[in-house]
């Protein structure tokens, strides 16, 4: 357990003017310290710090003074001083609000010259005219009124100019922003502003309500009274106004209704004026003029429903709601908003209002608790449990409990707890634990499935309540039950939070009802042994999960159940070590140490002293087959609940063991476990060696250590020196070559922790260091490690380097610095690929030699003299300007090369190695602190103009319609011959012109061929090229292809680096950019032109790694002409793809190719918390393109429209913003799904697949029919209301086509989307009267698609039947489908139908008998109808039906009948004596029957 260092506190020091020097200089004595003189010692301070000790000594002295000083000349001008420094200290500086302590504790006699002296510096503020200095006045009007009397005391008697500040204040921003009107940067600076502004007028209202309480200022020729209209009328039209961000709207929301209460008389009546805006039936008549005139758009019929929620959210947190004076008009109106908030949840679906009305929700909640209160009998029946709004509440809760939004999760959690609060204050003196309400609510949760998250939540809330022996009474294996569900990690901590309530509310039930001592068993019994019998036996998820979230909160509840965890494990450990896939009890005895000692339940040395454990036992742990138990039992030794205790020589020897076995551990998750692990262990020795180092200079304490540890300090000390190094020894012992990679990962890991925590601060004594360690055998050692094919190697290795770096550098000769250089150079243009990162890697670490230059570039550049004589120039950024420019230079010649011979260039000097090590030099450069800027603005634009070259030589290939063969991959010599005729044609060919029309091959294409290559020079161009070197080489498509699209690659992430890392030219001085502008525009526009037009896969993908960066840059930067330049971008590429231009290369094959990666990167840079007016702007022409009105358009739009949209989807940055698109998504795919075209058909496979993923999420499991990718129906169709009816209409077009008198295989394309979709939902037992949306209208097309000549068809419409039958109507139901079902003597009957309709009787009555946890009469009546029904059709399992399919299902139907029943009476829910014992034995009876024929 680590606590986090607290940051320094940052404090900007003030300084005085020469004016106000002057004045206190005239004052001040160097004799005697007076009020002057100490502050004129502060503003010679430097340092804030010391500058707030000295603050803080004015009172002091201040109190010294007799009354008679408050007329002196000297304190009126210290005074003077005081407020201007106050007015003029930023909002955030501590000093600010030291000086309103301070001052705060003047004595009386000198608060009016206090109070005057800060009313002129106050007048001076308000005399403000520039908006943007507005926010200054703004701050400090708000520190005035927070705990500072003299501030308050100022803006009491200026309340009036105050006033008419923020009025004029309120109307200059609003011009300004309308001005400024498509400048996103200083509007959000003005929306900011006016944030604060709105905010500083309520708090001024509320904190000085007796200056405006009374009827002096009601009156209309008021200045007070004009001021507040004016404020009034601005936040209404702030409310209404929907280009403002949301956070301003809802705090006008507030605001109208602040002012319009402290306005509106009788206040009394004001709640009856909330609800007639609220519910549209506003009469004019009897409304005030004032409010008419200020108000009057607000009291239309329809308010857009955001206002409606704003309206809502001000009249629950400015009315107050405990005060009866409210009466039956509070009470009214407290139910009118919750109708209106339960009906804009059905409307309002974009993320950030719906967890603004969540948040309202639960506002409301806490409001109707407080106005219970002192309610009437009236409302406390209307907010009964069993009430009609408390019923919508909970369909509420039920539809948004497994929201996505963890905001929403939380405050439905909240309004659910409230409610439940609600009905105990309405039954108030009654037993709640036997209330209906609460029974009801229990049962219905039980029966739920445990996958669903809110169901844990709600019954915790219910467990506190009404007692978890309540909840147990009625089922004991919940416990059991819960404990399995926590296989499943996204459960896990849902269900331990609801064990930890359960178990807790248990003990302090058992507590509170039995004697100490006698209920301990029975509560282990119930909490803890089911953990252990896991423990031992469980999956490696499940335990895993227990361990991390239920055993801690377990031991912290009860921590003596640990000696009956280790009693009841120890006495199986020997015989139960467990395997390789179970942990058995001696892992599940290492998993409950480890977790006692992390938590501070006991010590290792004392059950380790006492033969509880022996040294034995942790080393099978550690040797363990299981890798989980190894890790257990390594945790036990390295975790600790203080970070300095002492680690004893045992533990060190049993961390040594480890070292020599597991080190090569094979999975990546473990490795990780294991380095986090012994990091803490690293950490205890770091910081108990500080203690010890001190306590060796304590002779007294060191008597104390030495009884505990029965050692001295130093001798402690000289342990953890021989253990540092051995561990360093062991671990560069098993850094030689061709160690595995897994060994390797460990070892640098350790290293590096070893290196980063044991590093020396100046001044510190230190147990150990890495550097002195070191010697050129193991710096050569880690060099080696950068020729590792795994980049994770490479890094640890420099990163280790780095940190030994001076030790690492003095250890290298000249000799080898050379050699080390050389390989360098050489490998940054070998055509292995991973050469050049090795390369990279390699002079990052050289560039940090200062002698690099003298010894190794010399021989390639020639030494520029001037670079000596400045000083300032760090060895870094001359070495690194120097081996960019021989790379620069290199790359040049080799791309002038290139564009003779491509071949020659992929076969020889492959040209992405050496802007891969430029890119790599570039990103560990100090761009903040540069000092040949002149030099890196040359080389800059050198590097961009190199990238377009370098682009244009390889593009060709990349944007080809086929880039993968454009090389002959035989050796033939014949084909050789065309090898130059086929580069000449590798030109994209494949406009929206080529895809739309069919190409017919010419007769004479042979004949051209021939002249085509007549026209060439006779020199044969065979597939063998050879280098400079003189040998020969294979080129192979393989081998251009590569070269080419890693270039694009390297090239792309380059600009991007550049655009990233580079600060953008935007102010007029020109030399203080090393980018400009108009370099960054046309970085732009080359991503734009080869995202758009390549056609590798490989190409297009990194170009989108490098344009992102790019974007990001521009979304943050302060240039508006960059900041425009996205939604430009968009709008043309948009344009294009609308205008379907024959001429145009955008790809319509390869599902758009980088089309798609444009616009994500474009749409995913925009700022979350805005408008997000691109994404809107761009899914509105998506979805227009991709469900086109007009058939007769072209597909192409529609195509690129469907890939496009399929990207944004799957696009996890987007997150929620992309919510209210996905009904529109549904229903285009499913309409594309009918499309003449293939290509639109399958792009509409793709989103389809791509929705299915956003709305059910990833799929986790192997089980198609899993519930955990599904939902409910209800809350399907509140999330996405409009599907409702559009899927209702579907359904009906799809089953008019189904002729299954005919047995015709006639299937319309839409029908299995329908399917798939109805059949991911799945019945709830929440479902109650109170949705608003029906599902019965489904329920017969369902049941038609059962007659489907198609068998998935049949099957899909069984589960799809499920969740649009209400669990009352199942029985209903069922009777109507088996009397369906043909007699043994029909004629002609369609055995497709009759197999259709067993699936569905099979689905709904399985879905019926699993929900049914609990025996009802109502259950039994409706069994014994279904059982009768059944057995009217036994002859369908017989031989007289001839079709074995619905034969076996007809035995399916049975068998799973029995078999429930077989469970109801394992569990004595039905008892032999009881009426329908005897005909629930009827499946069974049939069974035999069946199987006797």
């Amino acid at each position: 357990m680590v606590l986090k260092k607290k940051k320094e506190i940052q404090v900007d020091a003030f300084s005085l003017d020469h004016h106000q020097r002057e004045k206190l200089q005239r004052f001040s004595k160097a004799e005697e310290q007076n009020l002057a003189s100490l502050l004129l010692h502060c503003a010679q301070l430097r340092n804030g710090i010391q500058q707030i000790q000295c603050i803080k000594q004015i009172v002091p002295l201040v109190k010294q003074m007799d009354e008679n000083s408050a007329g002196d000349p000297m304190v009126k001008a210290c005074l003077d001083v005081l407020g201007e420094m106050y007015f003029s200290l930023g909002a955030k500086n501590p000093l600010k609000k030291v000086l309103a302590s301070s001052l705060n504790g003047l004595p009386g006699h000198l608060i009016v010259p206090a109070v005057q002296s800060f009313v002129c510096c106050l007048q001076k503020e308000l005399q403000t005219t520039d908006v943007y200095l507005y926010r200054k006045v703004l701050d400090n009007l708000a520190s005035c009124m927070e705990d500072f009397s003299l501030g308050r005391a100022c803006i009491k008697n200026l309340f009036e100019e105050v006033l008419q500040f923020l009025q004029k204040l309120l109307l200059d921003i609003q011009e300004e922003n309308r001005k400024n009107h498509g400048n996103r940067i200083v509007q959000a600076q003005l929306m900011h502003d006016l944030l604060i502004a709105i905010k500083v007028s309520m708090m001024l209202i509320q904190k000085l309500q007796e200056n405006i309480q009374g009827s002096l200022w009601k009156h209309s020729e008021s200045s007070v009274w004009q001021s507040m209209c004016s404020l009034l009328k601005s936040c209404t039209n702030f409310l209404i106004d929907a280009t403002l961000l949301q956070t301003v709207q809802t705090t006008s929301g507030l605001a109208v209704i602040l002012f319009t209460r402290a306005m509106y008389e009788p206040v009394e009546e004001l709640p009856s004026l909330i609800s007639d805006l609220l519910l549209g039936t506003v009469e004019h008549s009897g409304v005030p003029v004032w409010f008419m005139r200020n108000c009057g758009v607000l009291c239309t019929a329809k308010l857009p429903d955001s206002v409606l929620l704003f309206l809502c959210h001000g009249a629950l947190a400015m009315l107050d709601w405990k005060n009866v004076s409210m009466g039956e008009n509070g009470e009214k109106l407290l139910l009118d908003i919750a109708s209106v908030l339960l009906s804009l949840s059905s409307e309002l679906k974009e993320s950030s209002v719906a967890t603004s009305l969540a948040r309202i929700l639960a506002i409301w909640t806490n409001s109707a608790l407080a106005a219970l209160v002192s309610a009437s009998p009236a409302l406390k029946i209307k907010l009964n449990g069993n009430s009609d709004i408390i019923g919508k509440l909970l369909e509420y809760i039920y539809t948004h409990w497994d929201h996505p939004l963890d905001a929403i999760r939380h405050q439905t959690k909240l309004i659910f707890k409230n409610l439940l609060q609600i009905h105990q204050t309405t039954i108030a003196g009654s037993n709640g634990k036997s209330d209906p309400f609460f029974a009801r609510l229990i049962k219905h949760l039980l029966s739920l499935d445990w996958h669903v998250k809110g169901k844990y939540a709600s019954l915790g809330c219910l467990v506190e309540c009404v007692g978890t022996e309540n909840i147990l009474q009625l089922d004991r294996t919940i416990p059991v039950q819960i404990l399995d569900v926590m296989s499943d990690q996204s459960l896990a901590p849902y269900a331990s939070d609801l064990l930890e309530t359960m178990f807790t509310n248990h003990k302090a039930h058992f507590t509170l009802s039995f004697q100490e001592g006698t209920w301990i068993d029975r509560w282990h019994n119930i909490w803890v042994s089911p953990l252990l019998l896991i423990l031992c036996e469980g999956s490696h998820d499940q335990t895993t999960y227990i361990i991390d979230y239920y055993l801690p909160k377990l031991l912290k509840c009860n921590p003596d159940s640990l000696s009956y965890m280790i009693r009841i494990l120890q006495a199986s450990a020997d015989a139960n070590l467990g395997s390789c896939s179970t942990r058995g009890a001696l892992g599940a005895l290492m998993a409950c140490l480890r977790t006692a000692r992390a938590h501070g339940h006991l010590e290792l040395s004392t059950i380790m002293s006492s033969g509880l454990v022996s040294t034995e036992c942790i080393k099978q742990g550690l040797v363990h087959q299981h890798s989980q138990v190894c890790i257990d039992a390594l945790g036990l030794l390295c975790e600790t609940h203080r970070t300095t205790e002492i680690v004893s020589l045992e533990e060190m020897q049993l961390i040594q063991f480890f070292l020599m076995y597991n080190l090569n551990n094979q999975s990546p998750s473990v490795r990780q476990q294991i380095i986090s692990l012994l990091r803490k262990l690293l950490c205890r020795i770091q910081e108990s060696s500080q203690v010890l180092y001190k306590l060796e200079q304590n002779k007294t304490k060191q008597e104390l250590v030495e009884k505990s540890t029965k050692m001295p300090p130093l001798r402690i000390l000289q342990q953890y020196k021989d253990f540092m190094s051995s561990v360093c020894a062991r671990l560069f012992e098993v850094l030689f070559p061709g160690s595995s990679h897994p060994t390797r990962f460990c070892a640098l890991s350790i290293l590096e922790s070893i290196a980063e925590i044991f590093s020396v601060p100046k001044g510190q004594a230190q147990v150990f260091q890495l550097d002195q360690e070191i010697d050129s055998a193991r710096v050569q050692t880690l060099i080696q490690c950068f020729a590792s094919t795994f980049e994770e190697v490479k890094i640890l290795a420099f990163r280790l380097l780095m940190k030994l770096r001076d030790v690492a550098l003095n250890l290298q000769g000249f000799e080898n610095l050379d050699l080390l250089f050389q390989a360098a150079i050489d490998l940054s243009t070998s055509t292995k690929p991973y050469d050049c990162v090795t390369a990279s890697y390699l002079l990052n670490f050289l560039v940090y030699h200062k002698r690099l230059q003298h010894i190794c570039l010399g021989k390639w550049l020639e030494h520029d003299p001037q670079m000596d004589t400045i000083t300032s120039v760090s060895t870094v950024e001359k070495n690194t300007l120097a081996v960019i420019k021989l790379l620069l230079v290199n790359v040049e010649e080799e791309i002038f090369q290139a564009k003779k011979s491509l071949l020659q260039a992929a076969a020889s000097f492959p040209m992405y190695g050496r802007v891969h090590c430029i890119t790599g030099a570039l990103q560990q450069l100090p761009f903040n602190n540069l000092a040949l800027v002149s030099e890196w603005k040359e080389i800059v634009t050198r590097l961009i103009l190199m990238s377009y070259s370098l682009s244009a030589v390889v593009s060709p290939v990349v944007q080809s319609s086929s880039p993968e063969g454009l090389i002959p991959m035989d050796s033939d010599p014949e084909s050789a011959g065309r090898l130059q005729m086929i580069l000449h044609e590798i030109q994209p060919q494949d406009t929206n012109d080529y895809f739309m029309q069919a190409k017919i091959l010419k007769e004479h294409c042979e004949e051209e061929s021939e002249k085509l290559a007549d026209q060439r020079p006779t020199k044969n161009i065979c597939m063998e090229m050879r280098g400079e070197d003189r040998q020969a080489c294979d080129v192979t498509a393989q081998m251009v292809l590569v070269c080419c699209w890693r270039s694009m690659k390297e090239v792309s992430l380059l600009l991007g680096t550049l655009c990233k890392l580079l600060p953008s030219q935007t102010t007029s001085e020109p030399s203080e950019g090393l980018i400009t502008v108009e370099q960054v525009k046309n970085i732009g526009d080359y991503f734009k032109h080869h995202l758009l037009q390549s056609r590798h896969r490989g190409a297009f993908e990194l170009a989108y790694a490098g344009f992102v960066q790019l974007t990001e840059m521009l979304s943050r930067c302060n240039s508006e002409s960059l900041h425009k330049m996205p939604g430009h971008w968009l709008s043309c590429v948009l344009e294009e793809i609308k205008s379907c231009d024959p001429s145009s290369t955008l790809c319509a094959t390869r599902r758009s190719a980088g089309i798609p990666f444009y616009i994500q990167a474009l749409l995913a840079s925009e700022p979350k918390k805005g408008k997000t007016d691109l994404l809107k702007m761009a899914m509105k022409e998506l979805i227009s393109l991709a469900a086109p009105l007009n058939e007769s358009l072209s597909v192409i739009p529609q195509v690129h429209a469907l890939n496009i949209l399929r990207a944004l989807y799957r696009d996890t940055r987007l997150g929620e913003n992309i919510m209210p698109y996905v009904a529109d998504g549904i229903k285009a795919s499913i309409l594309g799904f009918m499309s003449p075209v293939w290509a639109v058909r399958n792009s509409s496979t793709l989103l389809f697949s791509a929705l299915i993923t956003r709305i059910f999420g990833v799929k986790r499991g192997k089980d198609e029919n899993s519930k955990k990718n599904r939902m409910t129906g209800r809350e399907f169709f509140s999330r996405f209301p409009s599907l409702y009816p559009f899927l209702l209409k579907q359904l009906e077009v799809v089953t008019s086509t189904l002729n299954s008198e005919t047995e015709e295989l006639k299937i319309h394309p839409s029908l299995f989307l329908l399917l798939l979709i109805l059949g991911r939902l799945y019945p709830s037992p929440m479902d109650g009267s109170h949705s608003a949306l029906s599902t019965a209208p489904f329920v017969p097309f369902i049941i038609r698609c059962g007659h489907s000549p198609v068998y998935r068809c049949r099957e899909m419409s069984g589960r799809a039947l499920v969740p649009f039958v209400m669990a009352n109507e199942v029985p209903h139901t069922l009777l109507v489908l088996l009397r369906g079902l043909p007699d043994s003597a029909t004629h002609g009957m369609r055995q497709n139908s009759v197999h259709g309709t067993l699936l569905q009787v099979f689905h709904l009555l399985q879905s019926y008998l699993e929900s049914n946890q609990f025996v009802s009469l109502d259950f039994q009546q409706g069994l014994r109808g279904i059982i009768t029904c059944m057995g009217t059709k036994l002859w369908l399992a017989k031989r007289l039906n001839p079709c074995l399919v619905t034969r076996a299902a007809y035995l399916d139907v049975l068998v799973m009948l029995s078999t429930h029943l077989e469970n109801f009476q394992k569990q004595a829910l039905l008892k032999p004596e009881t009426l329908w014992y005897h005909r629930w034995q009827w499946p069974l009876c049939s069974l035999q029957e069946v199987a006797k024929h």
